[in-house]
């Protein structure tokens, strides 16, 4: 139960109650006096009449928002054109979730399906969203977030999910949408809170949210958000999850028509990553060698196995520092400026393997203890993130005859880098085979690996100019236009290595050095009109747009005819169409979507099917479909979050993209449903629990054999109870797939290795607020 509600600087909810009651318990006292007569009155007076004193307060709702945080979305959400979710922290700490890919379950067919390429394994947020990898689409107030690590929900307000191009909104992005994260921010109060978790797989996590006032005078606060956490992985063994941050917070002049905040970041992680399990066993595999049919009816190895070694870590450490000054004029127009300063660096080893007829060992078919498996893979990954942006957003309301509009203008200039090292084993990979129902992952490892002198530096800055303006038309109408100009410029400086490595040191061979470079401009837009059948709901319709170009989400440029970061190639085109309808309902305490999507993708990178050398832009991908959306208070004290998506997916011109032929997209459920709903009894337990639905997903393809060429659809039930024990603390039980639900998270694309759903879980953990 959180203490912290909400970043308005408003009055209190105490300050609310009590001014409430104080106005109540006066109100008599104000009447007597009025009725009171007097030393000079006469002893006969006519009887007074006193006006109507109405007392008015408000409760927030817990799950519903009312608006999105972008200073470019100035509308409620009921009058905002376009598929967007708001994931607020209330609902998130009634779940449990410690994370961005967690949290991200709240909206439907978004999720983490794609374990990785063959015989690496994505690091970080992986995030897909309508058929698309989103996890370059990542943005902390508005701000690009990059870099390969798993955020924590520890800082976080709200959690906006836009799906569509967000090409105006933002620049370059995913063709399906983007992912914001608010975070938390200095109030006008006292506050303190603390949380600690215990649970399955040896959870350990604790967090600390303090808000004091320094001035109320001048308006200044502070506020500090810690995390720690060491903690296993309940589906996995050996897998780790050990990470601790501070977020500090200073903010000044709350109330004052200029306000200042300064946000520093520092997350620090050191986890034992996780590999994956092997898929023998799972249905839809046989065997990748046709001497040795057997294999086809292997068992099913345990998915707690653990294939790694003892070198595997993945070591993160980022850093954020942001100054945010708002002011406001007097003519009403407001000025919003947000620096920002972010580093993030990783070292990952990961003991990766490719279940291969090569690679796998029978010495006895009859007696699977006796099968091993080569590890030829040692995946490295040194890489280091930095972005520097200066944000200026202008908002301003003006009229035109009976035309209102809200015109909001804005400029950035931004600053990334992606420097990558390449690592290699010095001495050969001579890693011992594991066993595959039975691996150890203690056993000794004699590997020596460093830097072999190849790396590559990746750099875009880009100056941006948008604008964007609602008219309103009386009281039913609203159209919204925007338009956005992005001027980039990529470089890409490689150093590759050839030649033969010796086992020294560092590998030798020969260095040799590339330099591309690319640069545009991007024009993107977006519009949308909606009627207004009543003062709680729209109708509407939009289209945007969106691009991407060469390397603009990898940082690297190619000169490969195959590549889509071949600086040659025009960028990747995005158009989105929408029309759907929201409705507030309940006096404004429920709210419900509904939109029919289509999104169609272009420039595509597809190969002559006459002529393999030869490649043109002429692929075209569509997603279209429906989503469905229900957020909200049904009655006082029961709320509920849920959405359901259905999605057909596919490949318009180009090649089909998965490995079972289906002319869909890979990594991207056909349907979705996501439910969470709680209800508070009258002696203050609350009891709540969800349910989850994923559809298959069908894996990319390649040249892998006798591999599952899809994951199968699951249904996952999550349950809660919680209890205040006095006005200082609660507890909360979390208890994860009640029906104990086994099924395959995310899959790779070769299809050897997949990430088991976590098994029946549980989790306790105890709330203190002051």
């Amino acid at each position: 139960m959180a203490m912290i509600k909400s970043r308005k600087h408003a009055q209190t909810r105490f300050n609310q109650h009590m001014s409430a009651a104080l106005a109540a318990m006066l109100l008599p006292v104000a009447a007597h006096a009025a009725d009171a007569p007097s030393a000079t009155d006469s002893a006969e007076q006519k009887p007074q009449t006193l006006q109507e004193v109405q007392v008015n307060g408000s409760r927030e709702n817990d799950f519903k928002a009312e608006r999105a945080s972008s200073a470019k979305y100035t509308e409620k959400l009921v009058d905002t054109a376009q598929t967007l979710t708001v994931i607020k922290k209330e609902l998130i700490e009634q779940q449990g979730a410690t994370t961005l890919t967690e949290a991200l379950r709240n909206t439907p067919g978004v999720g983490a399906f794609f374990l990785g390429e063959n015989g690496s394994t994505n690091t970080g947020d992986a995030i897909y969203m309508r058929g698309f990898d989103a996890s370059g689409s990542i943005y902390v107030d508005g701000v690009r977030d990059i870099g390969s690590i798993a955020r924590d929900t520890f800082n976080i307000e709200q959690i906006d999910v836009l799906k569509g191009p967000a090409g105006t909104d933002n620049g370059r992005s995913s063709p399906t949408g983007s992912i914001n994260l608010v975070t938390k921010q200095p109030l006008l109060e006292n506050a303190y809170q603390a949380s600690f978790t215990g649970g399955s797989g040896k959870q350990k996590r604790g967090t600390a949210d303090i808000n004091t006032v320094i001035s109320a005078d001048q308006g200044m606060a502070f506020r500090l958000n810690v995390l720690d956490q060491d903690s296993g992985n309940p589906a996995r063994d050996v897998v780790k999850n050990k990470r601790w941050a501070v977020a500090p917070s200073l903010a000044y002049g709350l109330n004052s028509a200029t306000r200042f905040y300064l946000d520093l970041l520092h997350v620090k992680q050191n986890n034992i990553p996780d590999g994956g399990v092997l898929t023998i066993g799972l249905p839809g595999y046989t065997s990748p060698d046709t001497t040795r049919p057997f294999l086809s009816n292997a068992p099913r190895v345990d998915p707690k196995n653990f294939y790694g070694s003892t070198l595997d870590h993945d070591d993160v450490k980022a850093d954020m520092v942001t100054l945010k000054i708002e002011h406001d004029f007097a003519g009403g127009a407001k000025l919003v400026n947000t620096s920002r300063y972010g580093k993030t660096t990783e070292n990952y080893l990961l003991t990766s393997f490719m279940a291969t007829a090569a690679n796998l060992i029978t010495p006895n078919p009859a007696d699977p203890s006796t099968w091993s498996m080569k590890r030829t893979n040692l995946t490295f990954k040194d890489q280091v993130n930095e972005i520097l942006a200066n944000q200026t957003t202008i908002t301003a309301d003006f009229a035109t005859g009976e035309v209102k509009h809200t015109v909001v203008g804005g400029f950035e200039i931004t600053n990334e880098k992606q420097q990558n090292y390449t690592w290699a084993a010095t001495g050969g990979t001579a890693l011992p085979n594991t066993s595959i129902y039975q691996p150890n992952p203690g056993a000794a490892v004699k590997v020596t690996y460093a830097r072999n002198g190849a790396r590559g530096l990746g750099e875009t800055t880009t100056e941006s100019l948008y604008v964007f303006d609602t008219a309103k038309i009386g009281d039913k109408w609203i159209i919204n236009g925007g338009v956005r100009v992005d001027h980039y410029n990529t470089t890409y400086n490689g150093v590759t290595v050839q030649g033969t490595a010796t086992p020294q040191t560092i590998p030798v061979g020969t260095l040799l050095a590339s330099s591309l470079e690319s640069g545009d401009n991007l024009v993107n837009g977006k519009l949308s009109v909606a009627y207004k059948p009543t003062a709680d709901s729209s109708v509407y319709g939009l289209v945007a747009s969106s691009k991407s170009p060469p390397g603009g989400t990898t940082f690297s440029l190619s000169s490969a005819a195959n590549s889509a970061a071949n600086p040659n190639y025009d960028p990747q085109s995005t158009t989105n169409y929408e029309v759907g309808t929201k409705w507030d309902l309940l006096q404004q305490k429920l709210s419900f979507s509904a939109a029919l999507f289509r999104t169609d993708v272009k420039n595509e990178i597809e190969v002559d099917p006459t002529n393999p050398a030869v490649y043109y832009q002429n692929g075209k991908k569509r997603v279209q479909g429906i989503e469905l959306g229900v957020t909200g208070e049904i009655m006082p004290k029961w709320l509920v979050s849920a959405g359901y998506t259905h999605q057909n997916t596919e490949v318009v011109s180009g090649k089909v993209v998965t490995a079972a032929g289906e002319n869909q997209l890979s990594y991207t459920p056909k349907q979705s449903f996501t439910l969470w709903t709680s209800y508070t009894l009258p002696f203050g337990l609350q009891v709540g629990g969800g349910a989850r639905f994923s559809d298959k997903l069908m894996r990319g393809t390649d040249g892998a054999i006798g591999t599952p060429a899809y994951a199968d659809s699951y249904w996952v039930f999550d349950a809660m109870a919680a209890y205040p024990i006095n006005k200082n603390i609660d507890l909360r039980l979390n208890v994860y797939n009640l029906g104990d639900k086994d099924y395959v998270q995310a899959i790779n694309k070769s299809g050897y290795r997949y990430t088991p759903g976590a098994p029946r879980s549980a989790s306790l953990t105890a709330n203190f607020k002051f």
